[in-house]
């Protein structure tokens, strides 16, 4: 077993529900464990500018129903740079702080395996609310935001059906088009716009206006912020127009934006946020590092972090030349196959939609 003296914490990049439920299961089970844990404040800034709060079990109570994040967050540009890196190396040394754990997506990532490759033991734990890092099946933030976004959307269809209206709502995700999918599933909407899955306009134009002949008084379309049209315009304010133009109905556009990122985390990402930071502190404590926690098929499992950002590339078709170069064959097999998974997935979900939006 690795022997730490001390422990920092940071948040990095975009926040999301569960991750004070994160810091909190991280700090818990490494005073458990004798060792001492620090907060670093703001992400990897707070780490180049030395802004370092200790943490004890008392200053970790009562968060694990918070949204946010207690030690806050920042996109740190200057840690992208070596001087930036052996400034952070540099506040380390200086606070004997022995390992990190990051709490974040890729980018987040990135910065842990650069911590590591300089001698500072780093874990991730995947916190985004989009659920867009491949290797796992879930990260932290995606149940509460969809819950979020649902309740919304249901409030919008109370005003859609009061005046036989469309809205046509945008919502986060970035380049992953699950929260707009499954919301729209969830809601009873009778179209989703997602980057992963071809979208027919015509067809969804002529079916709102079939409907509306029939008798159908409320419409919902979501639409994944990811999805732009070929000049770079967001789709949702041109569909809305299109929709309004082709059918005759009154169509609003709503974009709901960050505020599916705050609010009080579910169950379930308190109780995944919880397993992946116990997890994250003994995988340390067996000695091991640059390694990202991940649920896979509804385990806690650790994966190396360099898998985890090629995979993801993998996935999402955004590899560079001798991205593979590292990884064995049967590993790139695997890393095609996980991506395979997954649209798979979202082409399931999209034709489910398919045939319950009527």
């Amino acid at each position: 077993m690795a022997k730490f003296r001390k422990i920092g914490i940071l948040t990095s990049g975009g926040d999301a529900p569960g991750m004070n439920a994160a810091v909190r299961a991280v700090a818990r089970k490494a005073l458990d464990e004798g060792v001492e844990v620090v907060g670093i404040i703001g992400g990897y800034s707070g780490l180049i500018n030395e802004n370092i709060i200790p943490l004890t079990p008392r200053s970790v109570s009562n968060i694990i129903s918070r949204g946010g994040t207690m030690l806050y967050t920042d996109r740190c540009l200057e840690f992208k740079t070596e001087e930036g890196m052996q400034k952070a190396i540099a506040t380390c040394r200086a606070h004997e702080i022995d390992a990190i754990v990051a709490l974040g997506g890729d980018g987040t990532f990135r910065g842990a395996t650069d911590l590591t490759n300089r001698g500072i033991p780093s874990v991730g734990i995947p916190c985004t609310i989009d659920n867009d890092i491949t290797a796992t099946d879930y990260t932290i933030g995606f149940d509460s935001a969809m819950n979020t976004t649902m309740h919304m959307i249901d409030c919008l269809r109370d005003t859609c059906v009061s005046h036989a209206r469309c809205n046509v709502v945008e919502v986060m995700g970035r380049d992953c088009g699950q929260i707009a999918l499954y919301t729209a599933l969830a809601s009873g909407a009778v179209g989703a716009v997602v980057p992963e899955v071809p979208f027919d306009e015509k067809e969804l134009i002529d079916r709102i206006s079939t409907l509306a002949r029939t008798g159908k008084r409320g419409f919902l379309v979501v639409v994944s912020e990811g999805v732009l049209t070929p000049d770079g315009q967001k789709y949702g304010e041109v569909l809305a127009k299109r929709i309004a133009d082709g059918t005759g109905v009154e169509t609003k556009f709503a974009r709901l934006a960050h505020v599916v990122r705050g609010g009080s985390p579910t169950l379930r990402d308190r109780l995944t946020a919880t397993k992946m930071g116990v997890a994250a502190v003994e995988t340390l404590m067996e000695g091991k590092s640059n390694v990202v926690i991940c649920e896979v098929d509804g385990k806690i499992v650790e994966t190396d972090i360099n898998y985890a950002l090629i995979a993801d590339r993998t996935y999402k078709n955004k590899l560079k030349p001798g991205d593979h170069d590292a990884f064995a064959p049967e590993q790139v097999a695997e890393m095609r196959a996980l991506a395979e998974r997954r649209r798979a997935e979202i082409v399931e979900a999209y034709d489910m939609l398919a045939h319950t939006s009527k």
